[in-house]
């Protein structure tokens, strides 16, 4: 029997393959079949997560608040040393340099992803700016709001630091960043469906990566080079509090 695994689709396009090669092995070494899933959009995510039977998820700290408290799953993993922070950017040949340059009527782009949306906000607060005082655009990817920006069609957009760490030279040389979050206790993390019978067997794996070579070339892969480290109740408890401050 496959179960499916969903990963969120907020990663780098070059972790694409590094999934999928995390997902092979993870089968290999638990014994059990893994139907990998891949939506391009938080929409589609919702979608499976409507309509299919996800026993695993790589979920961003946003969704999983729902997803431990309301739909049933529980937190086994998370990558260590790899916070999900955001940067802020504007065009490198337009007039906005600083964060103070920003004023209502802000255009901002984006890849439809709620957690780089309230980080993001949190940090306009520091120039007196709030959701009522700009207006968003939303794009397909972080790749197509970097264009809106650059088209000036767009002020600044919101980016997932690693995915905006990981375009070309040539694109991030058309770029300006503003500002990156500093939060270090949000992260991605691995959750399972309450009453997955395979669930400790899938997180044996997971947290026993780091420890040989074939392990450490894919978490390369995925940018998570030291690995993932558990996380219980508690810990998960902790970080959606943190989540739901960021809210209010």
């Amino acid at each position: 029997m496959a179960y499916n695994f969903l990963i969120a689709p907020d990663f780098s396009p070059e972790r694409f393959a590094g999934w999928h090669m995390f997902n092979t092995l993870l089968q290999k070494r638990s014994g059990h079949d893994l139907h990998l899933v891949t939506p391009a959009s938080h929409a589609e995510q919702e979608d499976s997560l409507a309509k299919d039977d996800i026993k695993v998820i790589y979920a961003n700290p946003f969704d999983a608040a729902k997803l431990i408290r309301e739909d049933g799953y529980r937190a086994i993993a998370r990558p260590i040393g790899k916070s999900d922070e955001m940067t802020i950017i504007s065009s490198a040949g337009g007039n906005i340099k600083c964060l103070d340059d920003l004023n209502a009527g802000t255009k901002i782009a984006m890849a439809d992803n709620r957690d780089v949306k309230l980080i993001g906000l949190r940090l306009l607060e520091a120039v007196d700016l709030s959701e009522d005082d700009v207006e968003f655009i939303i794009t397909e990817t972080y790749q197509a709001a970097a264009k809106q920006v650059v088209k000036g069609e767009a002020d600044v957009a919101f980016f997932i630091a690693e995915i905006y760490h990981s375009l070309s030279k040539l694109t991030k040389s058309q770029l300006n960043v503003l500002i990156e979050s500093n939060i270090a206790t949000i992260s991605h993390v691995i959750l399972v469906k309450d009453g997955f019978t395979q669930a400790d067997d899938i997180a044996k794996v997971i947290l026993s990566l780091k420890d040989d070579a074939d392990g450490q070339a894919v978490l390369s892969e995925l940018g998570m080079t030291d690995g993932f480290e558990p996380i219980d109740d508690e810990d998960a408890e902790f970080m959606i509090d943190l989540m739901e401050t960021l809210l209010d």
